[in-house]
This record gives C-alpha cells, structure tokens and sequence, in this order.
C-alpha cells in the first residue's frame, strides 16, 4: 500500500472562486525535485495567511499545497549535498507560491534551495524563528553593512508585535541597541519590553500622512508595515541613517518625500528572503543561533497542531497573532 500523508490543498474553480481542502497526497503527488523531506514543523508567515485566504495573489499555480518555510529530516536525495537523515530547513525560493509547500507531511524541492538546521536548534525552534525571523536577521545585517550600530542611537521596529517586529526586537536588544517598538496593539506593551524594547509607542503616531521631514527620532530601523508608516519613519530618520524595509501588512505604496533622502542622507535598504543567495541565508541562520536568545523563543511563539492550522492563517491576517506559530505536523 503507498503511504499517505495530511495535507492542505488550495484550489480555484472555473470562476476563480478560491477554495481550501484537507486532503490525502502521497509521495507520487508531490512536485519535481531532488530531495524528499519528511516536514516535522512548519509555522504560519503573513504571506502564507494571504495564501490560504487569497486576500493577495500568492498563490499562483493551481492546486497548490502553501506553505513557504518548513524544517525536517531528509529521507531521499538525489542531491550531492544532502544525504537521508540530514536535518534542513526552507525558506522561501517560491514554495508554497508555484510549488507545493510546507503544509503537507512530506516536500519535494531542489537540493539548492536547503540549508542545514543549526547545530543546536530542533525542527521546532527553527520554526518559530522562521521566514519571519530569517527576514529579521536579513534586516539587522543590512543595518550593520550601512553602519548602524548601537552607538549611533535608536532604531525602530514597526509592526512589533508581528513575527518580524518579535524577533528584530530580540535580536537588536540583544546586541545592544535601544529598540523603540511601534504597535497597534497597546495591550502588547509587556511583552514587547520582555523581549527586549527600550521604549513602546503607538502605531498611530506613524500611521497618518508623513510630513517631508519630520524630527529626528532614530538611527535606523526594520519596517514591515510599508504604506504612511514607512513613510513617517524614514522623515523621522537621522542623517546618515538607514531603514530595512521588509514587508506591506499596511500597504505596498509608499506615500513619501524624497526629503530624508537628499536632505538627511538616509538610506532604505530593500529586504527580500525569498531568492537570498544561499552563502547569505547560511550566514543569516548561523547569526541566528548565535545572536537571537534562545529562551525568548518560547515567549515569542506558540505551538499548534496541523488541524489549527487554516484557522491561524486566517488570524495573521486579521491582526491577531502576536509572535510566531509554530505547527508541530
């Protein structure tokens, strides 16, 4: 008998009318590749929320299993870099978008788009750091390539409650740098400041329309909101300074100046996760394991089964979810 396995089928009919099934695949479903991985935890990304809800055009080859980040145990390869029983982890490279994702006992991708699970991390707790905590670092080493270290003085995270506003915020507070962390959602406070923010400050002192220029509040800092929000944290930038701009939960416009850029010097330094080169995503998890504070993985995250999972993508969109979700499948 050919083994069977859980998965969450999207699906669009003649109409273009999206709809989302619990399925049985087997291992003769899957998409090409050269390595098969046995997935043991996977988490819920704001994109994969747009997938399952079809909110924005994510998904773009139907059906597809969603799903963009998974960690697990290779069980066949083809693959001159990975052998059965290597741990690995995926981010990104189009998964879960025009090929079958994470949500789903068993992948198949290309040997290229893995790297190895940090010596030390467990499926799970690659997990809950994830896309989400893999862009945090992308955007924390960005600011350190245009020099915003600690020294030169604050820096922002916008949607700081979010899984990239959570895990920058650990990140940068434990590197050193006095983290002012934005959020709508004022009854987080304590749990920002446990994760390490200096200062909390209401979303809708970012969120109406930017001035030119506008008082100088921080050095840098790591923006997943985009739209006004983007817009008012680059005019209140200082000079020199630098925003990582890495996500659109408030809109993919950016209604600005040009002001702090030929006025103040500031840089806006472009994160994307899904096609980093690979030397790249192996620095970005190997500064995770040494940068990001393993205990704050357990506050920032929480666990649910591969049943809860429809219902957490749903959630992240509609601002519900603080931190990271991790699904143990």
């Amino acid at each position: 008998m050919t083994d069977t396995f859980k998965a969450i089928l999207v699906s669009r009919d003649a109409e273009k009318k999206q709809s989302v099934d619990v399925v049985d695949l087997t291992e003769a479903d899957l998409m090409e590749g050269d390595v098969t991985v046995a997935v043991e935890a996977t988490t819920v990304n704001y994109k994969d929320g747009l997938a399952i809800t079809g909110k924005a055009p994510v998904v773009r080859r139907w059906p597809l299993v969603p799903g963009i980040d998974f960690a697990g145990t290779v069980i066949e390869s083809s693959h001159a870099d990975w052998r059965k029983g290597d741990k690995v982890i995926l981010n990104g490279w189009g998964v879960g978008e025009t090929h079958h994702g994470a949500y789903a006992g068993r992948a198949r991708v290309k040997g290229d788009w893995l790297v190895p699970l940090p010596e030390g991390m467990n499926a799970h707790d690659a997990m809950a750091v994830g896309t989400a905590g893999y862009t945090a670092m992308l955007s924390v080493m960005a600011l350190e390539r245009h020099g915003i270290v600690p020294d030169r003085g604050p820096v922002v995270v916008t949607g700081a409650a979010g899984g990239v506003g959570s895990v920058a915020i650990s990140i940068l507070s434990s590197l050193g740098y006095h983290v002012i962390a934005s959020t709508g959602r004022n009854a987080e406070s304590p749990y920002l400041i446990d994760l390490g923010a200096a200062e909390v400050i209401s979303r809708e002192e970012l969120s109406q329309p930017a001035k030119p220029l506008a008082k100088e509040r921080w050095a840098g800092g790591v923006d997943s909101v985009g739209s006004h929000t983007l817009a008012n944290v680059l005019s209140m930038t200082s000079y020199g300074g630098a925003i990582a701009a890495c996500g659109l939960a408030g809109g993919m416009d950016l209604p600005g100046s040009v002001a702090p850029f030929i006025l103040r010097g500031v840089s806006l330094l472009g994160i994307d996760s899904v096609m980093a080169p690979k030397a790249v995503r192996l620095e970005a998890w190997r500064r995770i394991g040494a940068d990001l504070d393993q205990k704050k993985l357990s506050t920032l995250s929480r666990t649910i089964g591969f049943d809860g999972l429809v219902a957490a993508a749903r959630d992240i969109v509609e601002g519900k979810v603080r931190g990271r979700v991790v699904v143990d499948m």
